[in-house]
């Protein structure tokens, strides 16, 4: 199962998140905030948008929404923008 083990944030709605199988990649929120439903339209304010927490492998924020680390490692995979680390022997 995989999980997201750090989350940075690098500019507007996008964050570097690093998962269990040493893969990461920079995930692109703003799609899902375009959807405009009543759990991602806080993130719309860059302070609250920065208020992301890590809670049991997954991405939260305070208002409820909770985005699943398999869905966006599958997301990123898909868009050919996840990428290993390599580690040395």
């Amino acid at each position: 199962m995989i999980k997201i083990i750090q989350a940075e944030y690098l500019q507007k709605r996008v964050l570097r998140v690093c998962f269990s199988d040493n893969s990461y990649g920079d995930y692109d929120l703003q799609p899902l905030i375009d959807k405009k439903t009543e759990l991602t339209l806080p993130l719309k304010d860059e302070f609250y948008f920065k208020q992301f927490f890590l809670e049991l492998g997954a991405l939260g924020w305070r208002n409820g929404l909770e985005l699943s680390p398999g869905n966006i490692h599958r997301k990123l995979a898909e868009q050919q923008l996840l990428c290993y680390e390599v580690k040395a022997a």
